[in-house]
């Protein structure tokens, strides 16, 4: 059997081949979750660069945020990632997932940023 990291390589490869597919080349929001800290970036594959991003490691969210591990600092990302975004006039992305369930963290920071305005 496949050791964790090679299914986790897998269902992220499996997934980016949906989302191109299914796209319609709009730029993808996508999610890395870490036991200490959650990153979003919206990143725009046909010119390989990155429009928008933000994570818990960031300054002023470290200072007002217990910790970077929690729902709360999910939503406060998904909100500021959303924000920049549209700052950038991207107002509609793919939510890109990467290999985690849409479940907690990453549902939470997916939610904020359908709150802060982005479609998908």
């Amino acid at each position: 059997m496949a050791d964790k990291l090679a299914m986790q390589a897998r269902r992220r490869q499996r997934l980016r081949y949906q989302l191109r597919q299914k796209g319609g080349g709009r730029p993808r929001l996508s999610v890395f979750r870490s036991g200490r800290h959650i990153y979003a970036q919206v990143i725009d594959d046909k010119l390989g660069r990155t429009l928008a991003a933000a994570s818990s490691l960031e300054k002023a969210l470290r200072e007002s945020l217990k910790t970077g591990a929690d729902k709360a600092a999910a939503e406060t990302v998904g909100r500021l990632v959303a924000e920049r975004a549209i700052a950038a006039g991207v107002t509609e992305v793919v939510f890109d997932r990467g290999p985690y369930l849409y479940h907690g963290r990453v549902k939470a920071l997916a939610d904020a940023a359908r709150a802060g305005g982005l479609s998908f």
